[in-house]
């Protein structure tokens, strides 16, 4: 008798910097797009998501993510070193 083990797995996505794109900037505000490949936009809009990103944006700034299932506009409400935080826009 063979017995067999699955193990459902969550994969998580980390941000890669060669995704994250300057649109346009003007007067210290950055308009960002970024591509994120199979990740969902919930797994995008967590906190720290942008972390490694943090010494180049700003409060304010904001980001259109264009998602595996859909896209979406978030603002950079704090950007600290080593810590960014979003919120979408409604």
């Amino acid at each position: 008798m063979v017995a067999a083990f699955f193990f459902a797995r969550t994969f998580t996505m980390a941000f890669t910097i060669r995704d994250l794109s300057v649109l346009a900037y003007a007067n210290g505000f950055t308009l960002w797009h970024y591509k994120s490949g199979i990740d969902t936009l919930a797994g995008v809009a967590c906190d720290d998501y942008f972390a490694d990103a943090s010494d180049m944006m700003a409060a304010g700034d904001m980001i259109l993510i264009s998602a595996a299932k859909g896209c979406r506009i978030m603002c950079i409400t704090q950007a600290e070193t080593g810590s960014v935080r979003s919120s979408p826009v409604s």
